[in-house]
């Protein structure tokens, strides 16, 4: 596997004696679209806002196709296209003239490269009428533009699809695939649509009070089945999923348990907890879905 465009080791954030992010680890690949989740308060914003430099880590190293942000912020910083929250935008002027703003100030952004990134996110047919006619999908778009003028190596989105409707976030979904599958680009996606996240990404990564609780990659999670036991003693029933075929259970309440299982026949699983010598009450198989991968982990908590 090549080097990751971003890579995370454990991370930290301390703020007034709170600790707000706690050794959080993770890796992004080149051309690939990564989830990141988490309920609110789980330091999801902390951390992007430590990955792009508005805050420093209290400990551990961010680096960005192959810079530190630590030893060489300018050569890290210059790798990230970004949009927190919503894109700066100027509404009375128009979406050319918005994007010719903003190349002024980048390096090696000419008229042809605004054509290109226009032409990218289609908003060609209306790039030169004024912001503030735009719809929210395409106010969207324009944000996305401006922060791919650079050819950056990595696009960190902040919550890119609120207020968009089914068809917008169909049509924004498309486009962060054309980016990272045809462009090239590695996108880092914060969002609380986990419907569209399962669609949309490569791999996840789900944070619950600071600290990283399951890192997956979704096409392996989209083949497998998700099944509830209740039994006398789910500890043990964990330790012999993760020893036996090296599956991740977790205890949902009390004498019950969960886990995605792959490909791994259900009996064969049922039959082992038997052999072992555990009471089985109760056993349902369902589709794997992330949300509820997200809500066992999270235990319910609100999502952002």
């Amino acid at each position: 596997m090549s080097e990751p465009v971003l890579e995370l080791k454990n991370i930290s954030k301390r703020i007034k004696g709170k600790d707000i992010v706690k050794d959080v680890s993770l890796s992004v690949y080149g051309s690939e679209i990564f989830g990141f989740l988490g309920p609110n308060g789980a330091g999801k914003t902390t951390t992007i806002r430590m990955i792009v430099g508005l805050i420093r880590p209290t400990s551990g190293d961010i680096s960005i196709y192959g810079h530190f942000l630590k030893s060489d912020f300018k050569g890290a910083i210059s790798n990230i296209g970004c949009i927190i929250e919503s894109p700066d935008l100027y509404k009375y002027m128009s979406g050319l003239d918005n994007l010719q703003q903003f190349a002024v100030m980048k390096n090696n952004v000419d008229s042809k490269r605004i054509a290109e990134v226009v032409e990218l996110v289609g908003l060609q047919n209306r790039i030169k009428d004024k912001v503030g006619t735009y719809s929210l999908g395409m106010r969207q778009r324009l944000g996305i533009a401006q922060a791919i003028l650079s050819r950056p190596k990595l696009l960190i989105l902040d919550e890119p699809t609120n207020g968009l409707d089914p068809s917008g976030i169909a049509e924004f979904r498309n486009l962060i695939r054309l980016l990272a599958y045809e462009e090239g680009m590695s996108v880092f996606i914060s969002s609380h649509i986990l419907s569209e996240i399962q669609l949309m990404c490569d791999s996840v990564t789900i944070i619950k009070q600071g600290k990283s609780v399951k890192s997956l990659k979704v096409n392996e999670f989209n083949q497998g089945q998700i099944i509830e036991w209740q039994l006398d003693n789910p500890s043990r029933a964990v330790g012999i999923l993760k020893d036996r075929w090296s599956i991740e259970a977790q205890m949902t309440k009390k004498n019950a348990l969960t886990a995605s299982i792959g490909v791994v026949p259900v009996d064969e699983i049922n039959s082992l907890f038997i052999n072992e010598g555990l009471k089985l009450s109760f056993c349902s198989t369902q589709r794997s879905s992330l949300e509820d991968l997200f809500l066992n982990l999270t235990e319910g908590d609100e999502i952002v």
